[in-house]
């Protein structure tokens, strides 16, 4: 019986490039959206579909376990189109309350449901000021003002959440400011940035690792280093979906 893997987030930048290596490593893919004509594209790529929302706690409760998904990917976020400036303010907030109560509600899903991995995606600029490149053990920047605080603190929340699920084997993945398909930008902006299908691979590796924990995801830069992925997941930034997956 192939192993059941539900993703949260499945309509995403992330998520449209990690569902078909999913996919083709033979998983049985059920994927979120909270948007109902959202889901014959996830149906038309191989996905089983799940329309919920993470802040209706009993039906992502009820949903998940149904499906008892062996694993739980999470790769939701709640960002304007194009990341529009003028409406990055208001925005901070609600991504803020995905990572906070979106990933409490999807944590204690997984639980109930039994599943026995979860992968969730962080970001690799929310570490404190020091000495660069920062690694997975520096601190957050918990005492940042404005925006940054806000941003930063729903980081701790996510990453205290996963890390925390009681009898399932959590990784934290730190990605880098995302570029390629789906995305912002076709280029790589931003001090840590990383291709969106690069992203992709690293979730799917985190799957493979055995212990879990918490990695920075990012082509090699000043500001934080991916050494540890490379080490132990094997990840490398130039690591793109093999031809014929891609959108």
């Amino acid at each position: 019986m192939r192993e059941k893997i539900f993703v949260a987030g499945a309509a995403g930048a992330i998520g449209t490039a990690l569902v078909p290596l999913l996919t083709e490593a033979g998983y049985d893919v059920y994927g979120s959206t909270r948007r109902a004509d959202r889901a014959h594209a996830l149906e038309a790529r191989g996905v089983t579909p799940v329309v919920v929302d993470v802040f209706d706690a009993e039906a992502l409760r009820v949903a998940l376990v149904r499906i008892r998904p062996e694993i739980v990917v999470h790769q939701l976020t709640d960002l304007p189109t194009d990341l529009d400036p003028k409406l990055m303010a208001e925005a901070a907030h609600r991504n803020a309350r995905v990572r906070t109560e979106g990933t409490r509600n999807l944590v204690a899903a997984a639980m109930a449901a039994g599943s026995r991995r979860l992968v969730a995606q962080s970001i690799a600029w929310a570490y404190a000021p020091g000495r660069s490149p920062h690694v997975e053990d520096d601190p957050l920047d918990l005492e940042a003002d404005g925006i940054r605080r806000v941003s930063v603190g729903g980081v701790a929340a996510l990453e205290r959440s996963v890390l925390g699920a009681v009898g399932i084997k959590a990784t934290v993945l730190r990605y880098g400011q995302i570029y390629g398909p789906g995305t912002s930008t076709a280029v790589p902006k931003g001090a840590s940035p990383v291709h969106v299908e690069a992203a992709a691979w690293a979730a799917v590796m985190a799957l493979r690792h055995v212990q879990g924990g918490v990695f920075n995801i990012a082509e090699d830069n000043a500001e934080v280093s991916s050494e540890k992925a490379k080490r132990e997941l094997g990840w490398y930034a130039s690591l793109r979906l093999p031809r014929g997956l891609a959108s």
